[in-house]
């Protein structure tokens, strides 16, 4: 009889619903008596495609049609010129993609790749297939319909029999859990596997400021920290964090659970493809583990669903369960947990039947990780020299719900005290400052104003003042950041600043009227002394609004058409003279 192939499932994915969406996926597969392995892309050497027979890739898009951070080595490699268009002749492969129609470069993504891998040869399994977050059953419109194919075709391309593994028995845990006979507090485990501290540097909290007052709708903080001499960074890159659960929920999380708290364990995986979690710090406690892995504060998802079910000691608790986990029960699914924000931790104490019930190992399968945030480094390390500091808005806002629903890493982050010290890393942002003499304009509402306090640090310290500045905010008074630095560079002739006050008149302002009312400086900016366009902030409907008032600005000044416009604008985007860094 003919082996099984094995079924690589790739993910990239910036929100964790790709990695969801991989799982289960992955899960369906083994149910088929099939072998599959989910990798993260930033995990998978691409060199090993040369020895793949069958991928699915699993992909989000980001932003403004952005690739996620996990995926962008992947792609920067598959563009390479150098490979021959018969170089994936061997792989057959399909892509699911995860996107938002409303956006207008809807799984652009997903798109790029299916096409990459057809120009260089695999062929295509299933026709691309589109997710789409704005469907009234969001992703599960298409994955539905989309695994019944699949299930046709693995049947014979990895000769799976027609056996399958009923939906009311539990898989194997991705992981077995060992503890020691022995508490953490008297005894260590050899030497750290993976310890965060020690892998990368640390940033020491030297200065913790909220700069808007309290009858603010939102508080934001400057929070600026001490680190590392040879830590390097450019003006546009982006500061990475861990952030931890609140103690309290810890605490709720560790009364549900039936295992002892403070002593150390080991995981072992059940299949050898399968990496270890990164914990920090790993060996570690159950203590450690749900404060700095478990993301309990997180939405759970159809997948935890269809795991969680299977333990139910209760006949109503087991009946709302499976409902959760089938395509007509979506609907009542999302209503239960997307609508209100209700979390991983809620959701466990809703249902004091089958929580107690689920062995600690199926919690690794059954909670994602907590995923790093990203925030734009807003000052020059040039200005600040052996510092880092951001501009975060804590989230906070509220549902149905009694409790207010708090953004975790933002939280975390502002109720840090001085002296903290906490593991960080750096990446390049998505836009990037040029190194020339030539105008910048700068468009910035809110904290999208943050990465752009380094752009004119930067230049103002190398003698550069041709930069132009449009800020937004609700009032002056409450929530201009930076405003002191701001004038104290107008001063030196080394900034021009717009500012949009929304609220501090009966007709709302925004940074795109600004940007209309100076069109012939702009367009004498961009056309003659070859400015370039830097945009940051919301990605919802802020850059399309700038995008519309510069191309409105282009058409009127240059005398062009809609066509010629939008051609222009696209020539700036590709020469890098037009650039944005835009979050959900």
């Amino acid at each position: 009889m003919k082996s099984k192939q094995k079924v690589l499932i790739l993910f990239g994915t910036q929100t964790g619903n790709s990695e969801d969406v991989a799982d289960r996926i992955g899960r369906y597969i083994t149910r088929m008596n099939g072998k599959a392995q989910v990798v993260n892309l930033n995990d998978y050497p691409v060199t090993s495609l040369v020895n793949e027979s069958i991928v699915i890739f699993v992909c989000s898009t980001t932003g403004n049609g952005e690739f996620p951070d996990n995926m962008k080595s992947f792609w920067k490699f598959m563009l390479r010129k150098s490979l021959p268009s018969n170089s994936l002749s061997h792989l057959k492969f399909c892509v699911f993609g995860l996107g938002d129609s409303s956006y207008d470069k809807f799984n652009v993504v997903a798109k790029k790749l299916n096409k990459r891998f057809l120009q260089l040869g695999a062929l295509e399994l299933i026709p691309l297939t589109l997710g789409d977050d704005q469907h009234e059953l969001g992703y599960d419109a298409a994955l539905d319909p989309w695994l019944l194919k699949l299930k046709d075709l693995l049947k014979n391309i990895c000769f799976l029999s027609d056996s399958y593994i009923p939906d009311n028995v539990p898989l194997p845990p991705r992981y077995t859990v060992k503890f020691f006979e022995y508490s953490s507090t008297t005894t260590n485990v050899n030497s750290d596997i993976y310890n965060r501290n020690k892998l990368f540097p640390l940033a020491t909290l030297k200065k913790n400021q909220r700069v808007t007052p309290d009858d603010h709708f939102q508080s934001v903080h400057i929070l600026e920290f001490k680190i590392e001499s040879d830590v390097h960074y450019e003006p546009g890159d982006v500061a990475v964090v861990w952030p931890e659960n609140p103690i309290e929920e810890v605490e709720d999380f560790l009364a549900l659970l039936n295992v002892p708290l403070d002593t150390i364990f080991t995981l072992v995986p059940t299949d050898a493809d399968v990496p270890l979690p990164k914990i920090d710090t790993y060996p570690c406690t159950v203590r450690q583990c749900a404060t700095s892995y478990f993301d309990i504060m997180s939405i759970p998802r159809r997948s935890f669903f269809e795991i969680f079910q299977h333990f139910s000691q209760d006949e109503l608790e087991k009946e709302k369960l499976e409902e959760f986990t089938t395509a007509a029960g979506q609907e009542e699914l999302y209503d239960y947990c997307n609508r209100p924000r209700r979390n991983i931790l809620e959701v466990l104490k809703d249902f004091p039947n089958t929580t107690p019930h689920v062995p600690f190992e199926y919690f690794f399968d059954m909670i994602p990780s907590i995923r790093t945030r990203s925030f734009s480094i807003a000052s020059s390390l040039r200005a600040h020299p052996q510092e880092l500091h951001l501009l975060v808005a804590v989230v906070q806002y509220k549902t149905r719900l009694r409790k207010p629903r708090q953004g975790l890493c933002s939280n975390w982050l502002t109720t840090l005290k001085s002296g903290s010290s906490i593991p960080f890393s750096i990446k390049k942002g998505s836009i990037a400052l040029l190194k020339d003499q030539f105008p910048i304009i700068l468009v910035g509402p809110g904290t999208g104003v943050a990465p752009f306090r380094s752009f004119i640090e930067e230049r103002a310290l190398n003698g550069i003042g041709d930069n132009y500045l449009f800020f937004g905010c609700r009032n002056k008074a409450k929530d201009f950041f930076f405003s002191e630095t701001w004038q104290e560079l107008c001063k030196k002739n080394m900034l021009r600043i717009f500012t949009a006050f929304s609220r501090d008149q009966e007709d709302k302002i925004y940074v795109q009227h600004r940007i209309t009312e100076n069109g012939p400086l702009m367009w004498d900016l961009i056309q003659n002394r070859k400015a370039t366009i830097y945009i940051a902030g919301n990605a919802k409907q802020m850059p399309q609004g700038v995008k519309d008032a510069f191309l409105e600005i282009i058409k009127k000044e240059g005398c062009l058409t809609q066509e010629e416009g939008l051609k222009y604008l696209q020539s700036l985007e590709n020469a890098k003279r037009y650039q944005m860094e835009t979050w959900a």
